[in-house]
């Protein structure tokens, strides 16, 4: 395993850090800066959103340089967000900390993406996506509770300073084992070479996917909590070791998940997503069971989770000739299926409908992203067996128009099964 992979893993640990472990850590905020709890919860929303805009606009702007570089500055401002968060005097500053991390963090994820599975061999890209981002299920599993624990201990401020240091060992190993990069590192074209790959029908089929498929999944665990007191019957401190068992099934699928989309991205996806939704669906018909929620909850994080490298590998798949942009893009999606699962449960429960209901949200949209991976692995299918039967046919006997038109769909059938 290239050693380029754990700094990025290093990074991406820091970042989930940031992003989940001020949950838990929201009552000291709040007594702190003197705000409400709902006032505080901005700081996740806020962040979510800097999450997607960094995601589009900092991953656009930055396609004409090297990814090398680019990875460390990135991590320089995550230091940087971090840091602030830590000596922030007031609320608001610290709502700039945490945007100016968040920034980094679509960037980070979707270009480190991309320099992971240049790293390796083709038949092995999805696996080095897997283990860019078994720092962020590494994150969920060990960082929230302990950060949580430390905060609670040593006051809030202590946890940022530790995701601080966690940044900069990342910055240290992002600039000593991540190999240099080439001429060819970036863009043909730049920026527009990027925009190109979005006329893609597929990469649009696949950000949907990613937005349907992870966001019912996010949906479901988002107010995980209120089902596991109020409809289970576990009591409050045991909800963070049951977190735990969530977080060790993103483990275990998120590494599954990636070995399985080397060998076929599409029917990993149908499978993972396909099995997801009989998941939900049963954890919200036995929510009232303890054991069978326990269970629940490990299959919930390990097939939600299964899907990501196959959804990141799926865009870059389809914006082969510029993935840096479209692979941001799938990073910012996962950030909105977040908001609209979250969303969807929240409308559920305000309608009087109970604390499984967000987890049957969940599932209606996951079975829509079920179709939609349906309707895009038909597709692609269909369009490889033509790109296949226009390659083979000979030209011989062809007009020049046409023996033109000919090179065209087999350069074009190329370029869809690499």
């Amino acid at each position: 395993m290239p050693l380029g992979l754990i700094a990025l893993a290093l990074g991406g640990f820091g970042i989930g850090l940031t992003e989940f472990v001020i949950m838990g850590l929201l009552p000291e905020v709040a007594a702190d800066f003197r705000v409400s709890e709902a006032v505080a919860g901005w700081l996740i929303s806020g962040y979510a959103l800097a999450v997607v805009v960094g995601a589009l606009l900092l991953t656009a702007a930055v396609t004409r340089f090297q990814r090398k570089p680019v990875l460390a500055v990135l991590m320089v401002l995550f230091i940087a967000g971090n840091l602030v968060s830590a000596v922030a005097p007031d609320y608001w500053l610290m709502m700039v900390g945490r945007i100016i991390a968040a920034l980094a963090h679509g960037a980070f994820f979707g270009i480190g993406a991309v320099v992971a599975a240049s790293m390796v061999a083709p038949a092995k890209k999805a696996g080095a996506i897997a283990i860019m981002f078994t720092g962020l299920t590494a994150a969920n599993v060990l960082g929230v509770p302990f950060g949580t624990m430390l905060g609670q201990a040593a006051g809030w401020r202590s946890t940022f300073w530790a995701i601080t240091a966690i940044g900069v060992l990342a910055l240290a190993g992002i600039l000593t084992l991540v190999p240099k990069t080439g001429s060819g590192d970036t863009a043909p074209g730049g920026l527009r070479g990027e925009l190109r790959a979005f006329r893609s029908g597929q990469v649009w089929l696949s950000i949907l996917v990613t937005i349907l498929g992870y966001g019912g999944m996010f949906g479901a665990f988002t107010y995980i909590a209120f089902t596991l007191t109020e409809v289970t019957g576990f009591s409050a401190s045991t909800v963070p070791w049951l977190l735990i068992l969530f977080g060790v099934g993103l483990f275990i699928g998120n590494t599954v998940g990636g070995k399985a989309a080397d060998k076929n991205v599409d029917r990993t996806l149908l499978v993972a997503i396909s099995v997801l939704v009989v998941v939900l669906v049963v954890f919200a018909l036995t929510a009232d069971n303890q054991p069978v929620t326990i269970a629940s909850m490990v299959l919930l994080g390990g097939f939600g989770f299964a899907t990501v490298p196959g959804l990141q590998m799926r865009v870059m798949k389809y914006a082969a000739a510029a993935p840096t942009l479209a692979s941001g893009a799938n990073i910012g999606a996962f950030n909105v299926g977040n908001a609209l699962g979250a969303w969807m449960g929240g409308v559920t429960i305000t309608a009087g409908l109970g604390y499984t209901s967000p987890i049957w949200a969940g599932a209606g949209i996951t079975l829509l992203g079920l179709g939609v991976m349906v309707l895009a692995a038909s597709a692609a299918k269909r369009r490889d067996a033509e790109g296949h039967s226009l390659v083979s046919e000979p030209s011989g006997g062809l007009s020049g128009a046409d023996a033109g038109s000919l090179d065209t769909a087999r350069e074009h059938a190329e370029l869809q099964r690499s």
